[in-house]
């Protein structure tokens, strides 16, 4: 190991406030290696450990901090705690990417970044788990995020789920469900706007939005028309009169031949 690559090492370890010699900076480093830049040395054992140990982690946060959580409540929480996105969230407060060793082509996959720093934070809590054989190392890092985010998304009646949120929604108030048109609009691979996609209800567009998958640009267009829908809007527009109770197809009018 160079002695760059030690400085950089023990700069992270302290921005993680990690007791000093409580994980071996070659397990760090080991951590911090990617796939793509080795086949045979990398993260993917501690991330694989550190994946279970994440979610035992959750578990017993949420089941200490916030015990009057139904169930059903702590697993629609935990699963958003753990998701790549909260966790490409977290690796980039910490700008792990400056530590990541990678393969040059990886470095320029955009559009793999969050799911890689999302593995990256995995692999960290992998060895520190490894390093005791506990979750002594990990609680102090990671609660405060934890407690964080929960708070976050308990104050969020989407849960950041606006898809599913406005299903819920639409089915509860008129027995019906939105759809979901949506389009390529950029052939650049990792493009943050790739997609384009529209949600409509009973003929009228809720809501547009893009992303550089078609899953993000229909969460992000699910998400205008689930604030539409809390705020009271168009109520009027889509009474149970109005609605069948089937699904049904909605053409866009601009479209229409």
């Amino acid at each position: 190991m160079t002695v760059v690559r030690r400085q950089l090492l023990e700069t992270l370890m302290d921005q993680l406030e990690l007791p000093v010699g409580a994980v071996e900076l070659a397990l760090m480093d080991l951590a911090l290696t990617d796939i793509s830049s080795s086949a045979t040395v990398n993260n993917e054992k501690l991330e694989f450990l550190g994946d279970a140990a994440l979610r035992l982690a959750a578990g017993e946060f949420l089941m200490e901090m916030f015990p009057e959580m139904s169930l059903g409540e702590m697993s629609a929480v935990r699963s958003q705690l753990v998701s790549d996105r909260a966790l490409a969230t977290l690796a980039k407060r910490y700008n792990l990417n400056h530590y990541l060793v990678l393969s040059k082509s990886a470095a320029g996959d955009k559009a793999g970044a969050n799911s890689r720093l999302a593995d990256t934070v995995e692999a960290i809590l992998g060895a520190l788990y490894l390093s005791t054989g506990n979750l002594s190392l990990i609680h102090p890092w990671l609660d405060p995020h934890l407690e964080r985010m929960t708070k976050e998304l308990r104050s969020d009646p989407a849960r950041k789920n606006y898809k599913a949120a406005l299903q819920e929604i639409t089915q509860s108030r008129y027995k019906s469900l939105p759809i979901y048109q949506s389009e390529e609009i950029s052939q650049v691979h990792g493009d943050e706007e790739r997609f384009r996609a529209e949600v409509w209800f009973n003929g009228v567009l809720l809501g547009e939005g893009k992303g550089r998958s078609i899953k993000q640009a229909e969460q992000a267009a699910a998400e205008i028309a689930f604030g539409k829908l809390q705020q009271g809007a168009d109520r009027e527009t889509f009474t149970a009169e109005n609605v069948e109770t089937k699904e049904i197809e909605i053409k866009n009018p601009a479209r229409a031949s």
